[in-house]
């Protein structure tokens, strides 16, 4: 077997004296800096009826602070090429190398002391409304928020994060200012830093800055409770020229013993680069129903299960065709061994992808967060390269049968179709 670049991704841990938890990784001579605050809960934290009340509180990061108007944030940033942004699971940032604890004040500053400016918020409040109004009409996004629906039921997970339009409009900044003051919690608190730093200052400089950051109450336990895998349909219709279909099940988490395999099964059956995955090659190239087309299992794969998930844009007299097709190549997988070219593709792609990302800062404090979440041990990249390096012919084909479920998959139409179009 030839030797695997691993990404040097040493990473020190620390417990903030706040309760908060801290990992850094050196970067001696890096020209960037990055953090990445990441406050566990997100939306599934959002008051009934207030969807979106995570996303907007984080979106306020750079609106002011007590510490910071709106101006100084913007006066401190860019000069340095930095840049601050929040959503519903909290902030990230980068900023020039040296300056790193600039960008760890602004952090800290946002964490603890928003002000929530009334004015900011009709606009950004504005802002959601505009991109939901939008979203209403298009087929391909309501289609992949009704493939959610059908796969995670109930659950939080089948919610946009950013709200609806009914609930958008009920959220004022004394619900903004109420979630942040219940969930912002050194205890649900990860913080990832990388930088040209000594980790030891880093966490120095950050008991300082969030001393006053309260420990809060612990999360509720998550909630795992998913329908069953099993077939059931569902239509969006509208008047376009494409219809857009997803075709799929609930997938699995990040944990799963056979994620590497699991990978490189995708890779052959739907997502490898270019013409070489075979749902491309077969449904866009020879039979030319479209052209984008895709299938994964892995790629969504988290704390909570993600999904199986194939996709076509394809016309609407190829709906059972591309269906067809995908449930064909399913099978195929399940019962053929792949071809020994088609696995060592897939596996020199994914040896060889891995460690390019980790050359920016920003990839790296995403997957040192990642990392913390889903319990992956020190050593993950290298045992992620060795996992994809070891898989056999047979083991792809073992996977698929043990993931894949082709009789029992939701099935979604968008676009220019009825409901007995699927049935």
């Amino acid at each position: 077997m030839k030797a695997l670049a691993v990404p040097d991704l040493a990473v020190k841990r620390f417990e903030l004296r706040c309760g908060a938890t801290l990992l850094v990784s050196p970067r001696p001579d890096a020209p960037v800096a990055a953090v990445q605050a990441h406050l566990r809960g997100g939306h599934s934290l959002d008051p009934p009826g207030l969807g979106g009340t995570a996303y907007l509180a984080g979106r306020f990061v750079d609106q002011g602070t007590r510490d910071f108007s709106e101006e100084e944030i913007a006066e401190a940033l860019e000069p340095a090429g930095g840049s601050l942004s929040g959503g519903s699971t909290g902030i990230s940032g980068q900023i020039a190398g040296t300056e790193w604890k600039t960008l760890l004040d602004l952090v800290s500053s946002c964490l603890l002391h928003p002000t929530y400016p009334k004015a900011k918020i009709e606009l950004q409040r504005r802002r959601v409304l505009d991109r939901l109004l939008v979203e209403r009409d298009d087929p391909r996004l309501q289609g992949a928020w009704l493939f959610r629906r059908l796969v995670y039921g109930d659950h939080w997970l089948a919610r946009p994060n950013y709200g609806t339009l009914e609930s958008v409009p009920r959220i004022g900044r004394a619900d903004l200012t109420r979630f942040h003051r219940r969930n912002v919690a050194a205890s649900r608190l990860v913080l990832a830093v990388c930088a040209d730093a000594d980790p030891q200052k880093v966490r120095r400089f950050l008991d300082r800055r969030l001393a006053a950051l309260p420990k809060g109450k612990p999360l509720p336990p998550v909630d795992r409770s998913f329908p069953e895998p099993a077939p059931r349909t569902g239509v969006f219709t509208a008047k376009r020229q494409q219809v857009h279909v997803f075709f799929g099940h609930l997938g699995i988490e990040r944990r799963d013993p056979d994620y590497g395999k699991l990978a490189v099964m995708d890779h052959i059956l739907g997502t490898g680069p270019g013409f070489s995955n075979r749902i491309s090659r077969i449904l866009r190239d020879e039979l030319g129903l479209a052209y984008t087309v895709q299938a994964a299992i892995h790629s969504s794969a988290g704390v909570l299960p993600g999904t199986f998930s194939a996709y076509i844009g394809t016309s609407p007299q190829h709906l059972t065709t591309a269906v067809e097709g995908f449930r064909r190549e399913i099978r195929r997988i399940q019962t053929e061994l792949v071809t020994k070219a088609e696995l060592d593709l897939a596996k020199d792609y994914l040896t060889g992808s891995l460690p390019l990302g980790y050359e920016r800062a920003s990839r790296r404090v995403q997957s040192m967060v990642f990392a913390h979440r889903t319990g992956l041990p020190e050593d993950h990249l290298r045992r992620e390269l060795e996992s994809y390096a070891a898989v056999t012919r047979e083991d792809v084909r073992a996977a698929a049968r043990g993931h894949l479920f082709p009789d029992r998959a939701v099935l979604v139409a968008a676009g220019p179709v009825d409901e007995e179009d699927i049935l």
